[in-house]
């Protein structure tokens, strides 16, 4: 992550923004931020019996920023939260849909990002249960 904050920090114009970008993302088109262990934490709490459940931050620097761009408020929501629990029931994928959040904001471009980037989410949440 350093090197790609370098990347980033160190890019010119847009072109070389996307470059660095694609770059770090694989073909869904988006990349991990950050993992949070929640499971691992409430292993410490409860002993060997916790569950295993993992909040992913995910996303693409290049969409975010087309979002922002009109909707400023979408940079607190953008990247996605994804969220991958195992129940009792079976593993449980879930995540905010960008769509759903931005859309109070009024802005058409903004919107078609964000139905993309859930497009993008959604493909990767069902090749992850396939």
């Amino acid at each position: 992550m350093n090197e790609f904050r370098e990347a980033i920090a160190s890019a010119s114009t847009a072109a070389d923004l996307e470059r660095v970008v694609t770059a770090a993302t694989g073909g869904s088109d988006l990349m991990e931020f950050m993992r949070f262990d929640l499971g691992g934490i409430l292993r410490k709490r409860t002993g060997a019996a916790g569950r295993n459940i993992v909040r992913l931050v995910v996303g693409n620097p290049v969409l975010m920023s087309e979002m922002v761009s009109t909707a400023p408020d979408a940079g607190s929501y953008a990247p996605v939260t994804i969220l991958v629990d195992q129940r009792a029931d079976g593993v449980h994928l879930s995540y905010d849909s960008m769509a759903s959040l931005i859309s109070a904001y009024g802005s058409e471009s903004a919107l078609a990002v964000a139905t993309d980037l859930d497009a993008k989410i959604e493909s990767l949440l069902l090749a992850a249960a396939g």
